[in-house]
């Protein structure tokens, strides 16, 4: 078996990486300096990967999500790493008054702008706001408590540090009462699946965005906070003979007279 999966792997790999070659020599044409910008040509290649892969990502994920997001966002809703903008087709627009996109990757904007258009979101009436900062500088261009639903979806794993930046973040942001959604890959609990994922983790985040595999980001979560409320629950079929096992979350800060 795990012969199997090493080859699937190396073989996902290249074909991922294919997929970037001609986006990223295109760029790398126009703008020669990207060789001496590690992190802007990181973003060039995971941004071509990304628009091919995310349809078939969503896809197997769509039950979960449904699950997870649908029913239960709701007021404004802040989404750290937004990618694409996909969370957004989840959303109950008779719920959700503001979606709040940060990405730090600008090559993404514009597909965020996209779906929001297609779902009823627009910058002009001030339902959607695009932030271009890290997970770690919300804190400076948000109030606190002025979020009713934190998302994360597949983005824990490329945070730096966010372990110790989570509580910081869910205890600033999001109000007394308010609830963080999460959906990540997570560590896989046989040693022989968890010792491969860490094996191969540096790899696969060269060229997905620093992406690490194998982390236990659901237990992340947990921590973040005092919940009121939490449910964690595996990705509807999936099996433990993969690198990437998901689960998702739903966690509910404790009110404000319960808090002070």
């Amino acid at each position: 078996m795990v012969f199997h999966l090493l080859v699937d792997f190396f073989s996902r790999t290249l074909e991922l990486l294919g997929w970037a070659f001609q986006p990223t020599l295109a760029a790398l044409r126009k703008d020669p300096t990207l060789l001496i910008q590690p992190l802007a040509l990181r973003r060039v290649v995971f941004t071509a990967i990304w628009t091919r892969l995310s349809d078939d990502v969503d896809e197997g994920a769509r039950p979960t999500k449904k699950k997870l997001i649908t029913p239960n966002a709701y007021g404004t809703v802040l989404e750290l790493g937004a990618g694409l903008g996909v969370t957004m087709r989840y959303l109950d627009r008779t719920k959700v008054t503001k979606y709040i996109a940060i990405e730090p990757n600008p090559s993404m904007h514009i597909h965020i702008r996209r779906v929001a258009a297609e779902v009823g979101f627009s910058e002009y009436d001030g339902t959607l706001v695009i932030m271009t900062v890290f997970a770690d500088q919300i804190g400076t261009v948000i109030e606190r408590h002025s979020v009713d639903t934190l998302i994360s979806v597949l983005t824990l794993c490329s945070i730096p540090r966010a372990e110790s930046m989570l509580p910081g973040l869910v205890q600033y942001a999001v109000k007394p009462g308010g609830q963080f959604l999460c959906y990540e890959h997570v560590n896989n609990p046989i040693p022989t699946m968890y010792f491969l994922q860490r094996l191969l983790s540096p790899l696969w985040s060269t060229f997905m965005d620093g992406c690490a595999i194998g982390l236990p980001c659901h237990v992340w979560a947990d921590r973040a906070d005092d919940w009121e409320t939490r449910d964690v629950f595996d990705m509807e079929g999936q099996t433990l003979d993969g690198l990437f096992i998901h689960k998702a979350g739903r966690f509910v800060r404790k009110s404000s007279e319960r808090l002070y």
